[in-house]
């Protein structure tokens, strides 16, 4: 039975990634996929107020 354990310890340490730069990448990518998604929300939610100000100062530059 313990060699059966060992075995299995083994073989089951064997299957760890060894390289882990590829998981700095993918925890890169989540990060800016989660910052994506907040602007997309918080630009929605401000459109109308920075389209308004913008319409304020080109009137106001139309008019001199």
């Amino acid at each position: 039975m313990q060699s059966f354990i060992a075995c299995c310890s083994t073989w089951l340490m064997g299957m760890r990634p060894r390289d882990e730069q590829g998981a700095s990448g993918i925890e890169y990518a989540l990060l800016a996929a989660m910052v994506a998604v907040i602007l997309a929300g918080f630009v929605a939610g401000i459109q109308n107020t920075v389209s308004a100000i913008f319409t304020n100062l080109n009137a106001g530059l139309s008019n001199g």
